[in-house]
């Protein structure tokens, strides 16, 4: 279980099948840096092409297809002062014709984020909320493995190998696990935000670069069809797709193959355990696909697991 310190010097714009930066074992740890979706690094200074580039991607040996790859993020730091953000709410999420006509020529806001305090504020273009100081939550907004069939899929938007899912709860501390496609994975990162609402409803949170610390590991032989995480308290599927119904389908759908497969819920208990306790939330509305997280507190499970009446 070794750990890595890993500088990057190019990034990518798609996430697929490019040459690996870094070999890893399954239990190794990496140290390493993002840049902002525009592609400032912690310098502020512009370094890779905008549109979420990506730091990877890391080669995990061992990994095959049909693998399931563990991720934990251990930590995830804003690493500079100025993050940004969009200063309107996307039309996808108004009423069809509601104009928006605040801050006319204004393409971007500056915010001032300090790491050490826990707070973000907006400095420029200064308006009311430039009084309020929001705690950040600092998150990945995409992440995923190369995809199959030669796939570079655009970091603009997201599928079954994970990508640009902005889902605001994907912060420091969660496990992730992404299917295998292909020798290796080749897990990338990127798109931090120091905060975001759910939905990404303005096309961002607070862009900024991090510093992230990641651990891997191996499922061997353990096949999943879409993204999957886990806190101590809840399980979460994830579904990438449009429209929003698909979502949900392909969420709850992979909620279901968890429970039976994984705690050997007999059917009748997994669809009512769901029915009743199930909870929605909201990853992406922006970008080409949609984001929906099916999340179920792992107590209720645990204590049908634990019932020795079966």
């Amino acid at each position: 279980m070794a750990r890595h310190t890993f500088v990057p010097n190019t990034y990518h714009t798609t996430i697929g099948q490019h040459k690996p930066v870094l070999h890893v074992m399954p239990g190794d740890s990496v140290s390493t840096t993002t840049v902002d979706a525009r592609g400032f690094d912690q310098n502020d200074k512009q370094v890779a092409d905008r549109g979420n580039p990506m730091t990877g991607p890391f080669f995990i040996d061992g990994a095959e297809p049909g693998d399931t790859l563990v991720v934990v993020f251990n930590r995830i730091r804003p690493n500079r002062t100025r993050g940004f953000t969009s200063p309107r709410i996307a039309p996808i999420v108004l009423d069809p014709g509601f104009a928006v006509t605040h801050a006319d020529g204004v393409d971007h806001c500056d915010w001032d984020v300090d790491a050490a305090s826990g707070s973000a504020r907006l400095v420029e273009p200064r308006a009311q909320i430039s009084r309020l100081a929001l705690p950040i939550a600092p998150m990945i907004g995409c992440f995923g493995v190369a995809p199959p069939g030669g796939q570079a899929i655009s970091t603009a938007t997201s599928s079954t190998h994970g990508g640009n899912m902005d889902y605001r709860r994907f912060g420091e501390g969660i496990t992730v696990y992404l299917p295998v496609f292909v020798p290796g994975a080749l897990f990338h990162l990127g798109d931090g935000h120091a905060v975001q609402g759910d939905g990404e409803i303005v096309g961002t949170g607070i862009e900024i670069s991090m510093d992230v610390t990641f651990t891997v590991d191996l499922i061997r032989g353990q096949t999943i069809s879409w993204p999957r995480a886990e806190t101590d308290e809840h399980l979460m599927t994830v579904g990438n797709a449009r429209p929003l119904d698909q979502c949900v389908q392909h969420a709850t759908t992979e909620m279901i193959k968890w429970l039976q497969n994984e705690y050997a819920l007999d059917p009748l208990s997994t669809h009512s355990l769901l029915g009743q306790a199930v909870e929605y939330e909201l990853g992406n509305m922006y970008d080409p696909a949609y984001t929906m997280v099916c999340k179920l507190q792992k107590s209720l499970v645990d204590a049908i697991c634990a019932d020795p009446r079966g």
